[in-house]
């Protein structure tokens, strides 16, 4: 039995696991790397698999990172099913129609500057058609349901408590007539949360494959964010600023509604402070998400059933707006009364969130709020750590507005919460893969777990593929694995290189065409010729690293690069 890594093997973005037992492959999760342009680029390159190979698709949730180039694995010939929960499988309608268009917009744009410039046309990574074919592989699967997927294999989804329909995956193997068990774990949430039920802890596993995005450290009591929100909406609109708060469309915004409902309704404290505030869900897969889940009742927790039987929908309250059209979307950054826009993306890569952005990031009355995690190379993670200018729509924005993190929101488990999780297994599994981190991240928390339970386990850096000896419970690094790791550290290096000296030349270029309309003072054409003596001293390091040890063609985008953010970052404003 083998399992090689594909993906959120060096990150937390583009989850892909490749179990191989037996003569049958299964692939767990598939989904799309996120980031800055570099890491974007990632996902045009081939499967480090035959696609042709795979038998099954078992997937974890609908977040983009676990379930985004599923539609890409269909263009390239996988025809096999794509096993997941009921209310997974009614998500994945809305997230990979939305992600299919998003891509096929990004190519239009694209070609029509390649156009002009006479340069050849790029192609969607994927369209709405093979967003569609993906779609009719689906088999919707409930929670506890033990199904066979081939005589030799059975798997059984559980609760994983971190957006609806997420699922902890059980699988049974039978290999040269022994039996083992592998305990996916997706992506873990949190205990004692709003809507959904907590995490399931599993009995027993003999091999675990685990996420760690909250490896390395914990968050503040949920309810302390809670307050904290409210106390930076209330203090914002009396200022006169809007509160934009960057939210994933699946299970943040729920969220929110959720508590802004619970304030509305049960903190009389706070009543008449929010009762003039319009709250605005500026996300037309947010609204559709939010009607998934008043679908889907039947996973809510018990607090939020006891809202329903009460009749009282947790999912709405007076104050509380949708915008589906652009033109919607546009009136809110021409009205001048103040508000709460919830829009998406939640790491502000792309969506309404960017044009929301660029109209109130320049104002210190505004507030932006952070409920989620913000990927590397991110415009989100960005203005999380402090920058002071970023470019939207090639234009330069300042930094003025405050900017709060509040963590306590965020859907992932933290240290504790997954520690709490490892150590519920009555037996120590065989071993413990660390995935889904960044790389401190798995190392501090493969640290604690050596320290207070005994045991060690792998950390997962790149892609790496391990045979697993269902006899001597042993675990071997295939050698082929061990230097596709180093390579792949070495070729991020590069491209994160290529991408800051891309975002460097564009605004280099922004710079020289307000120079060329505008009287422009020596400290701003001073300003420009120091990037450029950056930009040459960065140049000869990126020449030496490809010249020690070149990068094929093929692995690298003819477009990559341009991370929206300027690269300068200051002390955080936070709460």
């Amino acid at each position: 039995m083998k399992i090689q890594f594909c993906g959120a093997s060096s990150g937390v973005t583009g989850s892909c696991h490749l179990l191989s037992a037996g003569n049958h492959k299964i692939l767990l999760d598939c989904g799309q790397f996120q980031g800055g342009k570099a890491e974007e680029a990632m996902n045009a390159e081939p499967f480090p698999f035959d696609v042709a190979e795979v038998e099954c698709v078992v997937l974890s949730h609908a977040h983009i990172d676990h379930c985004g180039r599923l539609p890409l694995l269909v263009k390239r010939g996988y025809t096999g099913p794509i096993y997941c929960t009921d209310a997974t499988a009614d998500l994945l309608q809305i997230m990979l129609r939305d992600s299919a268009y998003i891509h096929e917009k990004e190519a239009e744009w694209q070609n029509r500057k390649k156009e002009r410039a006479g340069r050849d046309l790029v192609e969607p990574l994927y369209t709405i058609t093979d967003a569609e074919a993906a779609l009719q592989l689906v088999v919707p699967v409930r929670y506890e349901q033990k199904i066979e997927l081939f005589p030799e294999i059975k798997i059984c989804f559980n609760d994983a408590g971190h957006i609806l329909g997420s699922a902890i995956t059980e699988i049974w193997v039978k290999e040269d007539e022994k039996e083992a068990k592998i305990v996916f774990s997706g992506d873990l949430g949190m205990t004692d949360r709003p809507i959904l039920r907590d995490p399931t802890y599993i009995k027993d596993a003999d091999y675990v494959i685990m996420e760690t995005t909250y490896g390395n450290r914990n968050h503040i009591e949920n309810l302390q964010s809670i307050e904290d929100l409210l106390d930076i909406v209330i203090k914002t609109i009396k200022r006169g600023g809007n509160v934009v708060i960057p939210a994933f469309a699946v299970g943040r915004t729920q969220e929110l509604i959720f508590e802004f409902n619970r304030f509305y309704n049960e903190r009389p404290e706070y009543r008449e402070a929010l009762e003039d505030i319009t709250v605005y869900i500026d996300s037309p897969m947010a609204t559709s998400a939010t009607e998934i889940f008043r679908r889907n009742a039947q996973v809510f927790d018990d607090e939020t059933r006891d809202y329903i039987l009460k009749g009282d929908n947790p999912l709405d309250f007076k104050n509380l707006k949708f915008t589906r059209s652009s033109d919607d979307s546009r009136a809110l950054n021409a009205m001048t009364k103040a508000k709460v826009i919830i829009s998406a993306s939640g790491m502000c890569e792309a969506g309404r969130i960017r044009h929301h952005l660029k109209h109130n990031l320049w104002d210190e009355k505004n507030s932006i709020v952070f409920v989620g995690y913000q990927a590397q190379g991110t415009l989100g993670r960005a203005l999380v750590e402090g920058v002071d200018k970023v470019t939207l729509f090639g234009e330069e924005i300042q930094v003025k507005a405050e900017i709060y993190n509040l963590e306590g929101f965020s859907g992932h488990a933290d240290q504790n919460g997954l520690f709490t999780w490892l150590a519920s297994f009555e037996q120590p599994p065989k071993k413990v893969f660390l995935v889904h981190g960044e790389e401190d991240s798995k190392k501090d928390f493969a640290k604690l777990v050596k320290e207070r339970l005994g045991y060690e386990p792998v950390v997962v850096l790149g892609n790496s593929e391990f045979e697993m000896d269902m006899e001597t419970a042993s675990v071997t690094n295939m050698p082929e694995a061990e230097r596709q790791e180093v390579r792949f550290e070495e070729v991020q290096n590069v491209r994160n290189k290529i991408s800051d000296i891309h975002s460097d030349l564009e605004t280099i270029l922004y710079n020289a065409n307000l120079a060329m309309d505008n009287d422009v003072s020596e400290e701003k054409i001073q300003a420009i010729n120091n990037i450029i003596q950056e930009l040459e001293k960065a140049t000869l390091e990126l020449g030496s690293t490809v010249s020690e040890k070149p990068i094929s063609e093929e692995m690298m985008s003819p477009e990559e690069g341009s991370s929206e953010a300027a690269p300068a970052p200051k002390e955080p404003k936070r709460v």
